[in-house]
């Protein structure tokens, strides 16, 4: 009853200012709450141990300044981002659009955020020892040919503070970076991230999994060979999958013609399926981080069934709000 009537007064601002409104109350609320994840069995994953198998996507704490706060709602781990090595402001406003009769949201925001160093700063400083992911990508004026430079560096100097890394090559709202997952280009990417994995790990004396998030409007050929890349270089694991470009199921609907990237409900089926396709290639080898329209308890269980390990949370909590994290738990197999 309490998030209903939160929703509805939430609901009649534009979503950009809604977005920045729930976390400035969350933040203001963290106090009078505890720290809990919600009990479930452990997970070991990655040579982690995640208390649950439902996280935070990347996108909702793109500069890592409510960790705290967030980590009071239950998940079993947060993955913050997308930062990259400098600051920017990302695309012109209005660049966020509720479809509500789907259940959805478009997105341009074109990774807006402090820069690298900003996150950094801001991790240092909070309370929360739990699992963190931190998603890294590249600036929007780095050429595509010199991107693994801005991955590089954001990497570097992250590296001590996460406990995963995940790089977003899927985003549909930075010029040319879906071509980041074309074999040739990818094939690159992954060889040098994983040499710069392998230093850092001998310099700081641990080592740091590292994930690759991939789009859902991937063809079955081309999921096939990012899988074989993944074999290849030993990623540790994928995240499937980003938002997604089609508007299948928000034909007619006010903003559905805008441009950007698609999340909610429309995405449920389609993230799935590529969760089960790579599924069926990788065949255990490489866990698969689960994401993309889980709007309900029953949606995050379809995907472990597909295949993913863990599930990612965002689009749900915008329409079913905070309650969705422990019902996810509580559905999900031990």
């Amino acid at each position: 009853m309490i998030w209903e009537l939160a929703r509805a007064a939430l609901f009649r601002l534009d979503p950009e200012t809604a977005h920045d409104v729930t976390l400035t109350l969350l933040d203001a609320c963290a106090p009078l709450l505890a720290y809990r994840v919600q009990d479930a069995a452990p997970v070991q994953l990655m040579g982690l141990t995640f208390p649950n198998r439902v996280g935070l996507a990347a996108g909702l704490d793109k500069n890592g300044a409510h960790i705290d706060a967030l980590a009071r709602l239950g998940f079993g781990f947060l993955e913050v981002g997308t930062v990259t090595p400098r600051p920017q402001t990302g695309n012109l406003r209005p660049r966020m659009f509720r479809l509500p009769q789907a259940q959805a949201v478009i997105n341009r925001m074109g990774f807006n955020n402090l820069g690298v160093d900003r996150l950094v700063r801001n991790v240092q400083s909070v309370r929360y020892r739990g699992i963190l992911g931190i998603n890294i990508g590249k600036n929007f004026d780095t050429p595509i040919e010199r991107a693994a430079s801005d991955y590089l560096n954001c990497m570097r100097k992250v590296y001590p503070l996460a406990s995963y890394l995940t790089i977003n090559i899927s985003s549909p709202n930075t010029k040319n970076l879906r071509r980041l997952q074309e074999t040739d280009e990818l094939d690159r990417l992954l060889a040098a991230l994983k040499a710069e994995q392998s230093k850092l790990a001998d310099e700081h004396h641990r080592y740091v999994p590292i994930t690759l998030k991939i789009a859902p409007d991937l063809t079955a050929e081309q999921l096939h060979s990012i899988a074989d890349l993944l074999l290849a270089h030993r990623i540790d694991a994928v995240v499937a999958t980003n938002t997604t470009v089609s508007r299948e199921g928000v034909e007619g609907l006010a903003h559905a013609e805008e441009i950007g990237g698609l999340s909610g409900a429309p995405l449920t089926a389609r993230s799935t399926q590529v969760v089960r396709q790579l599924a069926e290639k990788l065949k255990g080898a490489i866990p698969i981080i689960g994401v993309g329209g889980i709007m309900r308890a029953e949606d995050a269980a379809q995907k472990l069934a597909a295949g993913a390990s863990l599930v990612q949370l965002y689009t749900g909590l915008v329409y079913a709000g905070p309650r969705l994290v422990r019902d996810c738990i509580r559905r999900l197999p031990a």
